[in-house]
């Protein structure tokens, strides 16, 4: 089909297509405009990747513009936002305006209401639904991209039920469903009401197969020679090969410290393929990243990107992932390692996809344990882009001739497994149902069931009552936790309702068919704030049964003891020194604590410890490097648990305040410092614009403790604290100094000695090694 065949999209969307190459469309695209893409249609598009998923999408929101309403595209991750948001603003040319919402839970983001295409993540849209942004009832197309996440455990029931009330708000909304790896695309399609697009067509071809001894043997099969000499690896040999030859290279392996050494030892092969102008690039994105945080992780990060090379896992900081996928898709970096995290859907193509790892860590197995098929065929779709390459090839890797076989078995020639919906889970069901009854689309047992029969859990499952049973349970539990209430249809809710965890309740299936379910005001907080209710719960009642001032200490591990951060693993050896901690500390922790003959509840215990340990050295400015050594993380790890520690007690605020607690200037504090990781005396300086941790501190060694002491201190002081004459024109005019310049100012150095920030300072911890964490 031809592009000028098209009808039905803005004026100028034709012209913009063909502007960029596309004259004729993808036979998958084809298809989905015989099936009613353009015309409102329900969609399933189940295509590979680099098949034109993304023209899929295209063609349903723009049309859906053109009728007069509003496209809404939901993604997985943020990365994967801001990509897609630079693609969609291309389409400014012909009057479409884009807009990203990922983050702020508590927000409708109303500014949304002025744009055409709205990105966002599905966690931000179950938020924009809990805190009822009325815009949402005015979207005609939303697009669910890599919906086989579904699947996913923590992640596949907040994307279900979202889709499940986007519907519920708009009967008219068109459902447009992406995946390149769905089992049972037909089911999925069911549930949606849907027409089904699927094939296996791609515009280049992707071969796959298995290399063993010295050549590939494709699943077709053909073969490729590529010899291993010495004591050279497998993926050396592949790497070696592909980058010859001009392409770029994908290694798969299953932990992080498998990526960092399998890079650090990739980089030997990269580095003499590298011309000097590609060098010179690559000294200059290694030095970006060496001055953007000097942690050992960083370091070798950058060792790694001098030689062309680079590693990738979810302990790297937002930047340096950025960084990485930025310069490989350039073809700057030859190879990258990664952990799956890379599979995710972000644009990382690659001529050659090698998936050394196809087991790892399972700790419900007890050991190692085959990853999935999905999975695995996620990272092979990385391999083969239009326009970079002439062919993709996915490789797995084998050490015996029947390991050979049992891979083309279990992955070459397999179908992934099923989409299979989690939504059942007591963990993920409890937020829901809270959710649902907070805002408002069900007010009753029965209506609430009824809604979550729109769900796909409820298409598939094949136990009779199992849905009804668990829901019945996650009411009770809201009950006795005083997030919802019950009583006669139409009162405003102040029926009698046990709150004591342990207390007797009526069970919901016992609830006469007129009484009303409705959220507590509690109840509508944790929504708003988007909080596991066993979350909000532990915070509520590690605050009411404190009689002394929380500590930030006492407080870090409450929040680290929530289902809602992941908390750090103990290592070999460290519960023995954090149960030290504990009986040290003991007195400043909120909440009971388990019996130390209770071995997982108080693993579990010692392990928030640790977490709040981490966190309470963060707030005692403690370098990035130290703490990342000491605990055995990455920047990413750090940042990530600063980022959650800093939301949860912002929502911790939100608690105290609901009921009443007289700590809510204690929790303000702590999530202050946490926030911006400094001691107590620093919390006014950072409060300036562009006076972060470092920069507070040399300020007030100067003896500059306040705004207010900036505005009228000695220039020289602040040049000498600040260092630099630019710096500190913008921290004194973001300060409100009348005249910032620091023309003709010579820098004077005044410092007193620093406070002793704690005697922790000597403690030693086990030196790193592999845990579960690695995973």
């Amino acid at each position: 089909m031809n592009v000028e065949e098209l009808s039905g999209l803005p004026d100028g969307a034709v012209e913009h297509f063909r502007g960029e190459g596309i004259e004729e469309l993808y036979p998958p695209q084809a298809e989905a405009v015989e099936a009613g893409i353009t015309e409102g249609e329900n969609v399933v598009a189940a295509v590979p990747t680099a098949s034109g998923k993304t023209m899929i999408a295209a063609l349903g929101m723009l049309s859906a513009i053109e009728r007069g309403g509003t496209a809404l595209y939901i993604v997985p991750l943020r990365a994967l936002a801001s990509e897609k948001r630079e693609e969609f603003e291309a389409y400014g040319a012909f009057g479409i305006d884009v807009g990203v919402a990922t983050g702020n839970y508590e927000s409708t983001s109303d500014w949304l209401t002025e744009r055409d295409v709205i990105v966002a993540t599905s966690e931000k849209v179950d938020s924009l639904v809990r805190n009822g942004a009325s815009w949402l009832t005015d979207l005609t197309c939303v697009v669910s991209d890599e919906v086989h996440l579904i699947n996913d455990g923590s992640r596949g029931p907040t994307l279900e039920v979202t889709l499940a009330k986007l519907r519920r708000l708009n009967e008219a909304l068109q459902v447009v469903a992406l995946s390149a790896t769905v089992g049972n695309a037909g089911e999925m399609a069911d549930w949606l009401d849907a027409e089904l697009v699927e094939t296996d067509w791609r515009p280049i071809d992707l071969r796959t197969g298995v290399h063993y001894g010295s050549a590939i043997e494709f699943a077709d099969g053909d073969g490729r020679e590529v010899a291993v000499s010495g004591n050279e690896s497998q993926e050396a040999a592949l790497v070696g090969d592909i980058v010859s030859e001009g392409g770029s290279s994908l290694v798969f392996v299953n932990s992080r410290r498998n990526a960092e050494s399998a890079a650090d030892r990739l980089g030997a092969v990269t580095d003499r393929e590298l011309d000097d102008d590609e060098r010179a690039e690559l000294e200059d994105l290694a030095e970006g990243i060496r001055e953007g945080s000097d942690t050992e992780t960083s370091a070798d990060l950058a060792d790694c990107v001098e030689r062309g090379a680079a590693f990738h896992h979810a302990g790297l900081s937002s930047s340096q992932r950025s960084a990485v996928e930025d310069a490989f898709r350039e073809r700057l970096l030859k190879v990258i390692s990664a952990t799956p995290t890379l599979a995710a859907g972000v644009n990382t193509p690659a001529r050659r996809v090698i998936v050394r790892d196809w087991r790892r860590y399972d700790p419900t197995a007890g050991g190692m344990a085959p990853l999935d098929v999905l999975e695995v065929h996620q990272m092979m779709g990385r391999a083969g882009r239009p326009g970079l390459d002439p062919y993709g090839e996915a490789v797995l890797l084998a050490k015996g001739h029947d390991e050979r076989d049992e891979l083309f078995d279990r992955y070459v020639w397999a179908d992934p497994e099923p989409v299979r919906s989690k939504l059942a889970a007591e963990p993920a069901l409890r937020t829901h149902v809270l959710a649902t009854i907070a805002s408002g689309f069900a007010r009753t047992r029965e209506g609430l069931l009824a809604f979550l029969e729109e769900t796909l859990y409820a298409s598939q499952s094949a136990e009779p009552g199992r849905l009804e049973t668990v829901t019945d349970t996650v009411l009770a539990y809201l009950e006795s936790n005083d997030f919802v209430e019950r009583g006669p249809e139409g009162e405003d809710g102040n029926g009698e309702v046990e709150s004591d965890a342990g207390g007797a309740f009526t069970p919901a299936s016992e609830l006469d068919s007129d009484e009303e379910l409705r959220a507590t005001s509690l109840g509508h907080t944790v929504s708003r704030l988007y909080l596991d209710p066993m979350s909000a719960a532990t915070i509520v009642h590690g605050l009411e049964d404190t009689e002394e001032r929380p500590t930030a200490f006492g407080l870090y591990q409450l929040i680290s003891r929530t289902p809602d951060m992941y908390e750090l693993y103990l290592r070999s050896g460290e519960d023995e020194l954090f149960g030290e901690i504990y009986y040290e500390r003991e007195a400043e922790l909120l909440g009971e604590a388990p019996s130390e003959f209770e071995d997982d509840r108080f693993e579990d215990w010692l392990a928030a410890l640790k977490t709040g340990r981490l966190l309470e050295d963060w707030a005692k400015e403690d370098d990035e490097g130290e703490l990342t050594d000491r605990y055995g993380i990455g920047p990413g790890d750090l940042r990530g648990k600063v980022d959650t520690a800093e939301w949860l007690l912002g929502a911790a605020e939100s608690l105290a305040s609901e009921i009443g607690s007289e700590w809510t200037v204690a929790v303000r504090e702590a999530r202050a410092r946490v926030e911006h990781g400094v001691g107590e005396e620093l919390l006014e300086l950072v409060s300036v614009r562009g006076v972060g941790r470092k920069r507070a501190r040399r300020l007030y060694a100067a003896g500059i403790e306040t705004p207010a002491a900036l505005r009228n201190a000695d220039k020289g002081v602040v040049l000498g604290a600040l260092q630099g004459a630019k710096t500190a024109e913008t921290v004194l005019e973001n300060a409100g100094r009348e005249d910032p310049s620091m023309e003709g100012v010579e820098p004077v150095v005044e410092a007193r000695e620093a406070p002793d920030s704690d005697a922790r300072a000597d403690e030693e911890f086990p030196e790193s090694q592999a845990d579960l964490g690695d995973f």
